[in-house]
């Protein structure tokens, strides 16, 4: 038989070890009387209502319970010791406490009933469920955020299970297949495809699932789409895999392309009648400026005999007769020549080659060097780059820029011309590839400028915008534009009437069709 002392140190062992057990608890422990009043309370359930133990112990549990709980706690009690009938002793549940701060937080509680020999004791577990109900609520709202931009969503949303039956549709999608969204709902998704991918989809799916091999998955592609009447249309599909905690399911995002089609159409149709057009424009000005050299020969050929053999028998009327007609027949070449010149620029254009625009601008400089002495123009000028371009074309650019500022001089200062040169990266509104590098040439005067409201029509072909006072075609700047674009690049202008112009000219270091 076991001594008395050894049974009361392994009751005192077991009591110590009990209490270390409640007392170091990560949920609050607390044990009422059959009145409610509170005759222990362990460390963390008085850190959880905000209360060190001395404070709880000995008063009534409902001062840890918001209203309406707080006033009906008693009646409760008595009902349960009446009918023996608890709404939580045995069972738990969600419930409000009530802190010291009083501020009200949500915890599980669950009571259990101990019937000691001379008493009824009654003991609560408190879990504190705050920081879980913060964390369902940020993920419900998440869920209806997500659930919106979804409904809302522009594009066609879809996911399917690995069978391929559709579990979600979004209203674009639905409208842009033609149907309900319930009437899709439980269906293949290959009722949304045209043949042969509608018999085909469930053999591409197995394939993906047994190779591993994705044809689409993960990378989009433009595809076809069967609407309910049996239309076709086209749409850019891009499709996720998304691997959920007990399966896997696809998404695919539909971005309807049908207008962008059209579009694509219209501009391919819009680009080769303008290349026909421009293709006949440019045969026309070239056999038509041809057919005119022969008849212009003739005039000037008889012009010049009568001036040279007749004119002093001719009367003075008869002089001046000749005198004006070979003056025309002179404008008459020379507008001739502009327009061959025009036409020459793509239609028998050269294959690019490596250009120092150095040395084309010393050439230039060195071919206009009498007018340059004549007019006591100074030009000043930085170093130009390096770029892949057609010679003859830099030559007649330079030619006609340079010309252009020393025409448009003003008649009491003689002209100054700046030409430099920047490098900089392509421009999304630059007309070659974006990303490209390119150089910008900059020619400027102080010249007599002109008004920026014209300046779309300078660069059109036979456009003037000084009347008589200035001779020309109004080709010059037109074929600059043509050479400029052809290079990767365009031309424009900066001026003021009275001021001076600075043409901008852009021009591609590479050849723009590489």
């Amino acid at each position: 038989m076991e001594a008395p002392s050894n049974h009361y140190e392994q009751r005192m062992e077991n009591s110590t070890r009990l209490k270390a057990i409640i007392d170091t608890a990560i949920d609050g422990i607390i044990t009422i009387d059959s009145k409610g009043i509170v005759e222990t309370v362990n460390p963390a359930a008085a850190r959880i209502f905000g209360y060190a133990p001395e404070e709880v112990i000995g008063r009534n549990v409902k001062m840890l319970m918001p209203e309406p709980d707080r006033s009906q706690h008693d009646q409760y009690i008595e009902n349960y010791h009446r009918t023996g009938v608890g709404q939580i002793i045995g069972k738990g549940r969600e419930v409000l406490g009530r802190k010291k701060d009083g501020s009200v937080f949500p915890f599980l509680l669950s009571i259990s009933e101990v019937r000691l020999k001379d008493k009824q004791l009654f003991t609560g577990i408190v879990h504190d469920i705050t920081e879980l109900k913060k964390a369902e609520t940020a993920l419900r709202e998440s869920e209806n955020k997500i659930n919106s931009i979804i409904q809302a969503a522009v594009d066609g949303i879809i996911t399917i299970d690995t069978r391929g039956i559709i579990e979600m549709v979004n209203p674009s999608a639905a409208r842009l297949f033609g149907y309900d969204a319930a009437e899709l709902l439980g269906k293949s998704i290959n009722i949304l495809m045209p043949e042969p991918d509608s018999s085909r989809h469930d053999g591409y799916i197995h394939h993906y699932q047994t190779t591993g091999e994705k044809r689409i998955i993960g990378i989009g592609r433009e595809v076809t789409g069967k609407r309910k009447d049996g239309s076709v249309f086209p749409f850019y599909l891009s499709i996720s895999e998304v691997q959920l905690a007990d399966r896997k399911v696809y998404t695919g995002f539909v971005h309807d392309i049908t207008k962008q089609k059209l579009t694509e159409e219209r501009l391919r149709r819009y680009a080769a009648e303008l290349e026909r057009s421009n293709r006949e424009l440019q045969d026309f000005a070239y056999v038509s400026s041809h057919d005119l050299q022969e008849p212009l020969r003739k005039i000037q050929a008889f012009g010049d005999r009568l001036k040279t053999k007749e004119y002093d028998n001719l009367s003075g009327q008869g002089r001046d007769y000749v005198d004006r007609m070979l003056n025309a027949a002179s404008r008459m070449q020379n507008l001739i020549n502009d327009l061959l010149d025009f036409s020459r620029v793509t239609a028998k254009s050269r294959p690019f080659v490596r250009v120092k625009l150095d040395e084309i601008l010393t050439e230039v400089i060195s071919d206009l060097e009498v007018t340059i002495e004549q007019t006591g123009t100074e030009i000043i000028r930085s170093p130009l780059p390096e770029i892949e371009a057609e010679p003859t074309q830099m030559r007649q650019l330079f030619q006609n820029l340079l010309s252009n500022a020393i025409k448009f001089r003003k008649e009491s200062e003689s002209p100054i011309i700046n030409i430099y040169a920047k490098s900089l990266q392509r421009q999304a509104h630059l007309t070659a590839t974006p990303g490209d590098e390119v150089a910008e040439i900059y020619i400027e005067d102080n010249g007599i400028g002109f008004d920026e409201k014209y300046l779309d029509r300078i660069f059109n072909i036979f456009q003037r915008l000084e009347g008589q006072r200035y001779e020309g075609s109004g080709i010059g700047l037109a074929v600059c534009r043509k050479i400029a674009i052809r290079h990767g690049g365009d031309i424009t202008a900066r001026s003021q009437p009275g001021v001076g112009t600075r043409f901008i000219i852009t021009l591609a270091l590479k050849h723009p069709e590489e």
